[in-house]
């Protein structure tokens, strides 16, 4: 459904990125917009697009754009097998996942997240990947990419799983948030907006390690990466200018909520996808970026091939070809 709410008052030098020079029709040839659906997550992948969700439903876009927010990456999957969405973000093993299962049909078009995944401490004693040895570490997303992350970083720093750390996965991040809430789990690894759910409910709860920094560690050459987008490869065959166009919008999006995290927390709150107090405290943490083109090339082709090795079938039972990623 489009946004319908009232935007919130945003002061004056915190304004919402004004549209580009063509989207405010002072361009000689500006380009041609389309109807998208445009498909989200609630958490940080979904937090960069509220700011544009606020642009479109005041008219401000030359797109027409219908948002759909979702709770889990299947409702993302699902959508664009059946053509009810034209753009999607989706965790990055997903979309190759995908681009597999529909043979071409889905196309990479950047990256929005970058890791937010952290390992919190209630016991004070943890502030190196060495003092998880002998541990047990709640953690959750077991199949999925931060069960990757997270036994990789272990292994780059010589711990057998099941010998040297133990893992207890919970089935969802709520479930695990709330037990480390109430201080029945002492060390556990949660992405954001929890971990920031977290730490404001319970004072002795701390971060203690950033995976993110510890997978650039070991391999400083990839980057662990959460969220890309997506789009259906008819559709951008029939619309590249409009999805042109999304490209610019999001990254002005993205721009604003990294920028400012007060003004963006209302708006994210607004559209039902985090909380605004949690919002504003997360962004800081939640990796927010708009990586395209070669660059975003090279990282994912690395990351997937991480992956890839760790479990062929978390990327689809083959790596993607080049078609798969829309550079130019």
């Amino acid at each position: 459904m489009p946004p319908t709410a009232a935007a919130p008052e945003i002061p004056a030098n915190q304004d919402a990125t004004p549209p580009a020079e063509d989207e405010q029709g002072n361009g000689d040839d500006p380009p041609a917009g389309a109807h998208i659906r445009v498909g989200a997550l609630r958490g940080p992948t979904g937090m960069g697009i509220a700011p544009l969700m606020d642009r479109a439903g005041e008219g401000l876009t030359i797109n027409d754009y219908t948002f759909t927010i979702g709770g889990t990456p299947e409702e993302m999957n699902a959508g664009l097998i059946s053509g009810e969405l034209d753009i999607a973000m989706v965790p990055v093993n997903l979309a190759s996942v995908l681009y597999n299962r529909t043979e071409g049909g889905i196309r990479c078009l950047s990256i929005n997240t970058l890791g937010l995944l952290y390992i919190l401490d209630a016991t004070g004693e943890i502030s190196s990947m060495d003092d998880l040895r002998g541990r047990t570490i709640n953690a959750t997303g077991q199949g999925a990419i931060p069960q990757y992350a997270l036994e990789y970083v272990l292994r780059g720093n010589g711990m057998e799983i099941g010998a040297d750390v133990h893992i207890v996965y919970n089935a969802e991040h709520t479930e695990l948030a709330s037990l480390m809430v109430a201080g029945d789990v002492a060390v556990g690894m949660l992405p954001q907006p929890f971990v920031t759910t977290v730490t404001m409910q319970n004072s002795d709860v701390s971060i203690a390690i950033d995976l993110t920094a510890e997978w650039e560690a070991i391999n400083p050459d990839t980057a662990l990466i959460m969220g890309n987008i997506v789009v259906n490869a008819g559709f951008l065959e029939q619309n590249p200018d409009a999805v042109e166009l999304f490209l610019r919008d999001y990254a002005e999006s993205a721009a604003f909520v990294n920028d400012s995290p007060e003004a963006a927390a209302q708006l994210i709150e607004q559209f039902d996808i985090v909380p605004a107090a949690v919002a504003q405290r997360a962004i800081p943490r939640s990796n927010l970026v708009h990586i395209t083109g070669a660059e975003m090339r090279s990282l994912v082709e690395a990351f997937l091939q991480v992956l890839y090795e760790a479990n062929p079938q978390s990327v689809g039972g083959t790596l993607p070809d080049e078609e798969f990623y829309v550079v130019g």
